[in-house]
């Protein structure tokens, strides 16, 4: 397959690094060509600099990979000055999506009223997955209300098209899509990562799991999705190889987010943009 068009832009192909995988693009432009990929979603940005979880932050294990980074970032400022020119001056066709997150609704208005006027960003991808402080320390994304709140207030500040990403561990994810979208949402990215612990693998003790056993939760929370509510899907979480992304392409996904498999092998992503593009791939 060819160009996708997806919140009324057109993407090169529909290959995707997720967010948290490849920093802000500096960081592997080296290993990897981001401009042959169809975009990038940065590293969550939050108004003030995170150095985020203790170590060790990453444990590897037979079905995946378990992080606890943090939302480790260098924050607004840095992003604004920095990150976000850098991508605007070296990709030619690659679009870029910002990752937000935050304690607050104010924390994620923040950075999208100061980042949406810059140029280089398509969208941005609402991380409704962390703790509402204002809440109890419940998940933003766990309860309509929360998750309304948070949509609304975004999409007043925004330019942009929002992508909430939601968590794996909803009771009925599709019920929560319809939430974000009625709030204002173009889109909804699916996965986040699942809860889990390795005993004393981590500094922070419990993390997020990602890499091939979130591909069947991915794949079938897009299908869900795309079967209850009409909003476009990133499918995100497990892709390893061509195989995996036409499975998230078959549940009715638009774009495809490359993450923990990227980490063991930068060629990845790029290799299954061509295959996908190859008529034998």
């Amino acid at each position: 397959m060819s160009g996708v068009s997806f919140l009324g832009v057109e993407f090169q192909n529909p290959v995707l690094l997720a967010s948290g995988t490849a920093g802000f693009g500096q960081e592997i432009a080296g290993v990897m060509d981001l401009d042959a990929l169809g975009g990038i979603v940065t590293k969550a940005v939050t108004p003030e600099l995170r150095r985020g979880a203790r170590a060790p932050r990453v444990a590897e294990f037979r079905g995946g990979m378990l992080n606890a980074v943090g939302l480790a970032n260098p924050g607004l400022d840095q992003v604004a000055q920095h990150e976000l020119p850098w991508l605007a001056a070296n990709l030619r066709r690659a679009r870029v999506l910002v990752n937000v997150a935050g304690a607050t609704v104010d924390d994620y208005v923040r950075v999208v009223e100061r980042l949406t006027p810059l140029a280089a960003i398509t969208a941005f991808e609402i991380n409704a997955s962390c703790p509402n402080t204002n809440a109890g320390g419940l998940e933003f994304g766990a309860e309509p209300r929360g998750l309304a709140e948070l949509v609304r207030a975004c999409q007043r500040v925004s330019t942009r098209p929002l992508a909430v990403k939601l968590s794996p561990v909803l009771p009925d994810i599709p019920a929560m899509a319809r939430v974000a979208r009625d709030e204002g949402a173009e889109a909804v990215s699916l996965v986040n990562t699942m809860p889990g612990l390795l005993d004393k693998r981590l500094g922070n003790g419990s993390g997020g799991l990602s890499g091939p056993a979130l591909l069947l939760i991915g794949v079938l929370a897009t299908r869900r999705v795309r079967e209850r509510v009409d909003m476009p899907v990133i499918g995100v979480g497990g892709v390893r190889n061509v195989a995996d992304a036409r499975e998230y392409l078959a549940a009715g996904a638009t774009l495809v987010a490359i993450g923990t498999a990227a980490l063991a092998d930068p060629r990845v992503p790029v290799r299954i943009a061509r295959e996908l593009s190859s008529p034998y791939g």
